[in-house]
């Protein structure tokens, strides 16, 4: 119906100008579909529903009743129209997890019960938003959620073994799944993970994961963890693969013990190898990265390295390496090189602000934190519009996730000037910072 609608569209009003109102009566007319109310509830709205399943079962052990739940933050409560597939899910003679049963369903407010899939056999899984046909956080019912933990891995679908990565990603960014229950489960099914690019948001959220919804008495347990797990990882990869890389890439971003960054020196000098990975230019600056964060590859090496690689890229490399090192005077002469001088150039802005804050050196850049917000107003009117946005979101203390810098966060939100671009900047990133705090406390209760 879209794709009749669109041609309809483009064929009545060419060459001429239009507006909303004139698309959605075209698709109204070829989904047959009220298209001014879905407008006003998708497009004049924020926010974003949760869709949660809600079954029963008869004494059979079949589906007496499947409903789809809905809900809206406080701040929003707009419930929307969906539609939606929910697919059921069982484990096969060969222990792969595969869709059964599957029913589309128009999901209208606060509750829609599936009528088609009732008297279904029990399913391992029922995974609302199925084929991901609506805009939604996806919620599991406690036996689905039980199966996740158990065989996430196992589901044979890519694209519905996505949707539960997403999922599950969501439950821990909600403070409702402990940050170390998702490394966990990242850790033990990521290496069968077949698409690359979920792959690699797997790495990029197991990180994040650590570093910001993890209790900070854990993060060095779980920092071992997937230190470990990511060699392993990268052990195991298809040699030459694109998955290697991303192991390899992974690897350098959670290395941190001696034997572990010996590993990666002996990569780069070529006295250790993995079977089919190539060190490229880029991987280099990866594993020089991670050395310099820990002190292994001071300015002399980066130095060197800016020689072997005498570019523009090679430049923006050295210059964040030579902020990630782990000393005060580097902090500080980061600092004074963006925020309180105009110098670099914008490209070199960014590495350095990319450098400076790391998740190990947290004690090095909690003096910044009230400087930052000392520095907001006079850097939003000195700097051009890009480079104070860069250096807003850049330099927000969000490694330092306590009561401490929220309430600094809150304060300057109370007293700043109404200048909406910049509120706005720092008023996200203080979400972000007090999410981080939900989860961080969910994250301990499972300690």
């Amino acid at each position: 119906a879209f794709l009749e609608g669109a041609r309809r569209y483009f064929k009545r009003h060419a060459w001429s100008n239009t507006t909303l109102g004139d698309l959605l009566s075209v698709l109204a007319e070829t989904s047959g579909r009220d298209m001014a109310a879905w407008s006003r509830s998708w497009l004049q709205t924020a926010g974003v529903n949760v869709l949660t399943p809600q079954v029963s079962y008869d004494s059979a052990g079949r589906i007496a009743e499947l409903a789809v739940v809905q809900e809206a933050p406080e701040a929003f409560p707009e419930l929307r129209p969906h539609r939606v597939a929910v697919g059921l899910y069982r484990m096969d003679e060969t222990g792969a997890l595969v869709r059964t049963e599957r029913a589309e369903t128009d999901v209208t407010g606060a509750r829609t019960v599936v009528g088609e899939l009732a008297g279904a056999e029990r399913p391992d899984l029922i995974l609302v938003n199925d084929e991901d046909l609506t805009y939604c956080k996806v919620r599991f019912d406690p036996g689905s959620l039980a199966t996740v933990r158990r065989h996430l891995g196992d589901i044979t679908d890519p694209l519905a073994r996505a949707l539960v990565w997403s999922a599950v990603w969501n439950l821990t960014r909600d403070a409702l799944l402990p940050a170390r229950e998702y490394i966990a489960l990242v850790l033990r099914f990521a290496g069968r993970e077949s698409d690359i690019g979920v792959l690699q948001s797997l790495h990029q959220q197991a990180r994040t994961a650590l570093d910001h919804y993890a209790a900070p008495e854990w993060r060095e347990e779980g920092g071992r963890l997937l230190a470990t797990g990511a060699l392993d990882g990268l052990r195991a990869a298809e040699p030459g693969s694109g998955h290697q890389l991303a192991w390899a890439r992974f690897f350098a971003s959670t290395a941190s013990s001696g034997a572990e960054l010996d590993l990666l020196q002996g990569l780069l000098d070529g006295t250790e190898e993995i079977e089919g990975l190539k060190v490229d230019q880029e991987l280099r600056w990866t594993f020089l990265e991670a050395l310099a964060v820990h002190g292994r590859a001071g300015k002399e090496v980066l130095d060197a390295e800016l020689a072997r690689d005498n570019t523009a890229s090679g430049e923006r490399h050295r210059m964040r390496c030579l902020a990630a090192r782990p000393d005060a005077a580097v902090k500080a002469e980061a600092w004074q090189s963006v925020v309180e001088s105009d110098r670099l150039p914008n490209a070199l802005v960014d590495s350095v602000i990319a450098g400076f804050a790391q998740p190990n050196q947290r004690e090095l850049t909690a003096p910044y934190a009230p400087r930052y917000f000392e520095a907001l107003e006079r850097v939003w009117s000195e700097r051009t519009i890009e480079i104070a946005m860069r250096i807003v979101r850049g330099f927000f203390p969000s490694l330092q996730a306590d009561r401490e810098t929220l309430d600094r966060a809150d304060a300057w939100l109370a007293s700043a000037p109404q200048i909406p671009a910049l509120r706005r900047l720092v008023a996200e990133a203080r979400d972000d910072l007090a999410r981080d705090l939900r989860a961080q406390e969910c994250d301990r209760s499972a300690g």
